[in-house]
């Protein structure tokens, strides 16, 4: 198994400035509008207007709430070191969101070759959505 070179909390700010520079210059993000405002290894602050991604109903799609709270789930558990891969997800749809969103990723476990990360997304101070995920390190 790939050990993580850096102990949790000793990542170089480099190295975790590569990495969500990474992640907001991806297609995607920039398609959605999302853009990382902190991050470190196992947490991640993200924020997207809600309000330009409406479905038929008036209120934010649930399709990019939950890109959201992906894409901070990404970012938490990529900014370690070490490379990791969504294994699997799961999301809980609380309220209708229409402004604008943020998603706060944080790692509640580590078995050192999965990590289980707890995201919020909020819509203000409402809380709008509750994600799970499980990340599994990628051997090198």
């Amino acid at each position: 198994m790939t050990q993580n070179p850096h102990p949790p909390g000793t990542v170089p700010d480099s190295t975790v400035k590569m990495q969500v520079d990474a992640f907001d210059v991806s297609e995607f993000a920039r398609l959605l509008g999302m853009r990382v405002t902190e991050a470190r290894d196992g947490y991640a602050r993200v924020i997207m207007n809600g309000s330009e991604k409406k479905n038929a109903h008036g209120v934010a799609h649930g399709g990019a709430i939950f890109s959201l709270a992906d894409h901070a789930f990404g970012v938490a558990a990529n900014c370690g070191g070490i490379d990791r891969v969504a294994v699997s997800v799961h999301i809980q749809y609380l309220v209708p969101a229409t402004g604008d969103l943020v998603a706060v990723a944080n790692r509640v476990a580590d078995n050192g070759k999965y990590s289980t990360y707890r995201v919020m997304v909020y819509d203000g101070e409402r809380t709008v959505a509750a994600f799970d995920g499980v990340a599994l390190m990628v051997s090198a």
